[in-house]
C-alpha cells in the first residue's frame, strides 16, 4: 500500500510541470514522412517547408536538432510574408494548401512542400506495475503502447488485462482497456492514444478496486494541479 500511495502522489508532483513542458528538441537525422491524411500536426512539431525557388525561406541549420518552424504551444508558427500561421488541427496536406493559399497573395503560383523534420512529444505518465513508473515524453503514435514500453513494460505482477487511463481533460472518469489483447491477439483497438498530461496506470493482478482505491487519489492531484495553475 505504501508502493501504490507513493505512485498515486507522484502524480500531484509532475501533473503541474505538464501545462507547461514543451517537447525536447533530438537531433534527427532526415525529414520523417507526412503522411497528408493521417497525422494530425500538433504543437511541438518541426515543421520542414520549402517553397521552390525561394530558399531564403529556410530557416538557418541548426547544430543541436533539426532546421524548421517549431510549432508554439498554441499552435502556430511564424513564417516569412504571412506572419502567423495556425496548423494545430490539420494535416501536412491540409497545411500545404493553407500555406500555397496564403502566399499567392504575394508570390506567382507557389509551389509548397511541408514535411515533418520532428514530431512533437506528449508527455504522459505511467505509474502501478511497470519496471520504470514515472513521467515519459512519447513521440510517433502518442499510443499506450508506447507508454508502457517506455516505461520498462508491466512487471510480473502487472494484470495487463486492467490497465486504466485518466485523461487530463477529464479527470472525474478513467478509461478501461486490456494491453493483454495488444500484446497476444493484435487486437489494436486497445492501443488508445494518450494525450498531454494523460496518466496511465496498471493495477497489481486485479487485487485492487480502481474505481474505489486509485481514482480517489488521481482525481485529487488533477485538482491540486487545477488550484496550482490557477494562482
Amino acid at each position: 500500500m505504501r508502493k501504490l500511495i507513493a505512485s498515486l502522489l507522484l502524480i500531484s508532483l509532475l501533473l503541474p510541470a505538464a501545462a507547461t513542458v514543451g517537447a525536447a528538441a533530438t537531433p534527427t537525422a532526415a525529414p520523417v514522412s507526412a503522411a497528408a491524411d493521417a497525422y494530425v500536426l500538433r504543437p511541438g512539431d518541426i515543421l520542414a517547408i520549402t517553397v521552390l525557388g525561394y530558399d531564403e525561406f529556410i530557416p538557418p541549420a541548426n547544430a543541436s536538432g533539426p532546421s524548421g518552424f517549431l510549432v508554439r504551444p498554441d499552435g502556430h508558427f511564424s513564417f516569412p510574408l504571412i506572419g502567423e500561421v495556425a496548423v494545430q488541427g490539420l494535416t501536412a496536406g491540409q497545411l500545404t494548401e493553407v500555406l500555397r493559399t496564403r502566399l499567392s497573395e504575394y508570390l506567382i503560383d507557389p509551389k509548397v512542400t511541408v514535411n515533418l523534420a520532428k514530431l512533437g512529444g506528449t508527455r504522459v505518465y505511467v505509474l502501478g506495475e511497470v519496471v520504470r513508473p514515472g513521467s515519459y515524453e512519447i513521440e510517433k503514435a502518442h499510443n499506450l503502447l508506447d507508454a508502457v514500453t517506455a516505461a520498462g513494460g508491466p512487471t510480473k505482477d502487472g494484470a495487463k488485462r486492467n490497465v486504466y487511463i485518466v485523461r487530463r481533460s477529464k479527470p472525474n472518469e478513467f478509461q478501461k482497456v486490456n494491453l493483454l489483447a495488444i500484446l497476444k491477439q493484435g487486437d489494436y483497438s486497445q492501443n488508445v492514444p494518450l494525450g498531454e498530461g494523460d496518466a496511465v496506470y496498471l493495477t497489481s493482478n486485479g487485487r485492487l478496486n480502481f474505481a474505489t482505491d486509485i481514482m480517489p487519489f488521481i482525481t485529487a492531484s488533477y485538482y491540486i494541479d487545477y488550484i496550482s495553475n490557477r494562482k
